[in-house]
């Protein structure tokens, strides 16, 4: 059984009061028991004051996690916060990794982190928590595939950092402190605990009936679907070209990825269409798999995430609750981006359940099958996802 503490801190600056706000709300450690790990969130504003680093020196356990623009945790309210969520137990090991520097799609960093991490607890993970490096030339689905193969497929839940810069050039993982933008951080879970697994993204009264087979593609650039060029079968869904040969509004109509092998399917932004026409995805696609085009805007976030939410909480009793959301999901949401971050709050409150909450620039959350028999690791566009434990 796992407990959950939950702090937070607006203390970007004054590292003494920040380390006095998470002490005080987690009453001290007389709580701990023994095995413990903190989960990090916060704003790149509380790396560069100092506060992460020596907040870190300060807690007697291992800390991991990432930059954001958003994030709450129990009774937090503002909007610039570092927040921590303590997982403890007795009957539960955790043990965490950080890998060498990361400059193209190269397992072995990932495969030595993993190793070193699996040696130190007993018996097989029963997941894995992960802060993944925001890196252009290295996808979520590199990650969420290598470390599938590296592990035998235990299950790897986590995000990819986001910063409040237009470029995210202060996107970063947090490992005890310290801060890197080219690392790949993560917890090995072992012991008793079974996670379960849950994402939102577009309702299915959302997503266009007609669907395509992807007949040529490389890597996150889909080229043809049906034997014909993707543009076309873009316009054909009534979706314009503008000036420039593009679609307008184009983010705002995800394709939603069958993989055509049993699993869920998943979201796929399109970030842009090229001068060729081929659409450039927020992941890769491969071809035979089943394309349908979604629309998304800040309603259908609010009743995607409101109904996962509701649905799980009154099914489940968890001991604590560990939620990403795509950035893309709060930019949506337009001149009102925390009306997520605050319809979360409401309801994980009226449950009086430990959560945290972070935006994130990928998300990595695995998928059942259509018959529930199995999971596979998958990356996430503009996905809401949720592990309850």
């Amino acid at each position: 059984m796992i407990k959950a503490l939950s702090a937070f801190t607006e203390e970007v600056d004054d590292i003494e009061q920040a380390i006095v706000d998470i002490e005080g709300q987690i009453g001290g450690y007389g709580e701990l028991q023994g095995n413990t790990i903190g989960l990090l969130t916060c704003y790149s504003e509380f790396i560069s004051s100092g506060v992460v680093r020596e907040l870190c020196r300060a807690l007697p356990f291992p800390v991991i996690g990432a930059t954001t623009l958003g994030n709450i945790v129990s009774g937090s309210s503002g909007r610039i916060l570092l927040t921590l969520l303590i997982l403890t137990s007795d009957d539960v090991e955790f043990s965490t990794g950080l890998s060498e520097p990361l400059s193209c799609a190269d397992e072995a960093p990932l495969r030595e982190a993993y190793e070193g991490a699996v040696s130190k607890i007993s018996g097989r993970p029963s997941f894995m928590l992960s802060f993944a490096p925001l890196l252009i030339p290295v996808g979520g689905d590199f990650f969420a595939d290598a470390f599938s193969d590296i592990s035998g497929g235990v299950p790897n839940f986590g995000m990819m950092p986001v910063d409040n810069n237009s470029d995210y050039r202060d996107a970063q993982v947090i490992f005890d402190g310290d801060a890197y933008r080219d690392r790949y951080a993560f917890a090995l879970v072992s012991g008793n605990v079974s996670p379960r697994f849950f994402m939102a993204s577009i309702s299915t009264e959302r997503v266009f009936s007609q669907k395509g087979v992807v007949t040529s593609s490389a890597g996150n650039q889909v080229k043809s679907l049906n034997g014909r060029p993707v543009i076309e079968y873009l316009e054909s869904l009534g979706l314009k070209r503008s000036e420039d040969g593009g679609i307008a509004g184009v983010n705002s109509f995800p394709f939603v990825l069958d993989y055509n092998d049993g699993t869920l399917p998943v979201v796929r932004v399109i970030f842009a269409i090229t001068p060729e026409g081929y659409a450039v995805c927020g992941g890769d696609i491969p071809e035979g798999a089943i394309l349908s085009v979604g629309r998304i805007d800040r309603d259908e976030v609010l009743s995607t995430t409101t109904r996962l939410v509701s649905d799980v909480l009154a099914t489940e009793k968890p001991d604590c609750v560990l939620m990403f959301s795509c950035v893309g999901r709060y930019f949506i949401q337009g001149y009102d981006p925390t009306s997520e971050i605050r319809r979360v709050k409401e309801l994980m409150e009226k449950a009086c359940v430990p959560y945290q909450f972070t935006y994130s620039g990928g998300e990595l959350c695995p998928v059942s099958s259509n018959t529930g028999e199995r999971l596979t690791n998958r990356n996430h566009n503009d996905t809401f996802v949720m592990c309850v434990l």
